[in-house]
């Protein structure tokens, strides 16, 4: 009996090590897609932020982000000296790649962008900025155009700009830089076709200037390969005018933001 009973209690040990490396594994799972919805979301950010922010400890978040670093989905840098707080060494930040976005999905990608192209051959040019305009528009749908431009009021406006892109799955935010506010898209689900169809791009812009009724400069996009669409909107300028045309070419972003994507999302 007592060796029966031996092997009882050996395998109820068997079978709770089997039922919590499953449990195990889903909860470092959802640690771990917290952690890339952060990068997403704020990156560039440290880890200490990182930490602070899900209530982990140094060594769990050191942990997921050697994960992420080794499989090419995040990647590190030192922080620049305009965004280091105190004295001391810069602080690491990290962000996505453009594979750690890429995992996260890009939907119909092959279909939209034979559609684009059928587009296009059939309509022309003019076929695919018209149907990148309408496609924004559907966005922003509800969004009254600014009446008076002040910092408050344009700040306010820029955060609904942003909300309405979040709900259209851009992760957008908005941060204070300097004299201006920025828009910052942390995701675009339609980042290879705009790739290949910048006007998805330039209509975007096109709507931010004409709802904020003021100049507004794209400083760095995704398709582009930097880690966030960012467009800066000044807070200290006055609205334009009737002798200030609307743009219709394709927005390029800055190229010192090509060469430090990390500081125009800060």
């Amino acid at each position: 009996m007592g060796l029966r009973e031996d092997e009882v209690k050996s395998e109820r040990r068997n079978d709770a090590r089997s039922t919590a490396a499953p449990a195990a594994a889903a909860g470092e799972g959802h640690t771990r897609a917290a952690v890339v919805r952060l990068l997403l979301e704020e990156g560039p950010i440290t880890a200490t932020a990182i930490g602070r922010r899900l209530g982990l400890s140094p060594a769990g978040v050191r942990r997921h982000l050697d994960a992420l670093i080794e499989s090419g989905e995040a990647r590190a840098a030192r922080s620049a000296p305009w965004q280091q707080q105190g004295r001391g060494r810069p602080a690491k930040q990290f962000q996505l790649t453009a594979i750690g976005r890429g995992r996260l999905g890009h939907a119909y990608d092959d279909l939209a962008g034979a559609a684009m192209r059928q587009l296009r051959e059939l309509g022309g040019d003019k076929a695919i900025m018209e149907f990148a305009r309408r496609r924004v528009g559907v966005i922003v749908a509800g969004i009254d155009r600014l009446a008076q431009h002040t910092p408050t009021a344009t700040t306010a406006k820029a955060e609904e700009i942003a909300d309405a892109f979040s709900d259209a799955g851009f992760a957008a935010t908005t941060r204070k830089v300097g004299p201006g506010v920025q828009i910052c898209q942390h995701h675009c689900p339609v980042s290879h076709v705009a790739e290949e169809f910048p006007e998805l791009c330039a209509a975007e812009l096109e709507a931010f200037r004409e709802l904020l009724g003021t100049h507004v400069q794209r400083l760095a996009t995704i398709a582009n390969g930097d880690c966030a669409c960012t467009t800066h909107v000044p807070l200290s300028v006055p609205p334009a005018t009737d002798a200030q045309p609307t743009t219709r070419s394709v927005a390029q972003p800055a190229t010192a933001a090509r060469k430090d994507s990390g500081r125009s999302a800060e």
